[in-house]
Formats: structure tokens, sequence, C-alpha cells
């Protein structure tokens, strides 16, 4: 089982879906809100949004978020967990290219480290039950 203190600082993220139910808005429809959490500290690093019309981020978008956890240390992980529900192709391809390695692994492995921050923004934004 995975924990945060099995990591050093900026050695593993992890990126995630952080609400359960859709957010709907009347200008820009439904959006699901990704999320990039630093494995060792829980500390999130950016989220960024993606239409429910969208099966994943495109690749632009997963440039962007990268950069944007990029930002914080000034530095890349060596790997990236990912759950293996989400769909994450394009974000797996271009973290690769950046030469970080990809782990797929089943999300109930990620709840120590993911589920403080999904009950936080049901708490804050409501929604269905988390995973």
């Amino acid at each position: 089982m995975l924990h945060p203190n099995q990591f050093h600082v900026n050695e593993a993220w992890i990126v995630f879906k952080l609400n359960d139910a859709p957010l709907a808005t009347e200008a820009d429809g439904d959006f699901n809100l990704l999320a990039l959490m630093d494995a060792a500290s829980c500390f999130m690093l950016g989220t960024t949004t993606i239409s429910t019309s969208s099966p994943e981020l495109s690749q632009m978008e997963a440039k962007r978020f990268l950069k944007n956890g990029q930002s914080h240390k000034k530095q890349l992980p060596m790997k990236i967990f990912i759950p293996d529900t989400l769909l994450a192709g394009q974000f797996a391809t271009e973290a690769q290219r950046l030469k970080i390695g990809i782990q797929r692994i089943p999300e109930t492995e990620l709840n120590v480290f993911i589920g403080e921050a999904r009950e936080s923004f049901k708490q804050r934004f409501g929604g269905g039950s988390t995973q």
C-alpha cells in the first residue's frame, strides 16, 4: 500500500479527478476538475478544468498542466501516478515526452493521498459521495 512517507517531495506526483460529480455552469456547461498533487507532501500543485464533453485533456492542456505543476519547485517529478479509471492518454504522453515515468494504479490505492482533498472539495462545493 502506498503512503506519503514513502516519497520525497517532488519525487512523485498524482493526477486525479477532484470532483465526483460534474460541476454545472450556465455559461460553459458541465465540467470536471483535475488536480495535480505531490505524493510526499500532498500539496496541491494545481488544478485544471475539462469539459464533460471532452474525453480527456488536449496535448496543449496537458503541457500547461505539467508546466503549472513544475512552477512550484522548478523541477518535474520522476514519476506520476494516474488512477486506472482516469482517461489521461495525452497527459501520460506529454509526461513521458518529458522523461517522467507513468504508473497506472487502482484509484483505491491513492485514497490515502487524495481522500482529504476530495472530501474538502465536496464539503465546499457539494456533490455526490466520494470514491
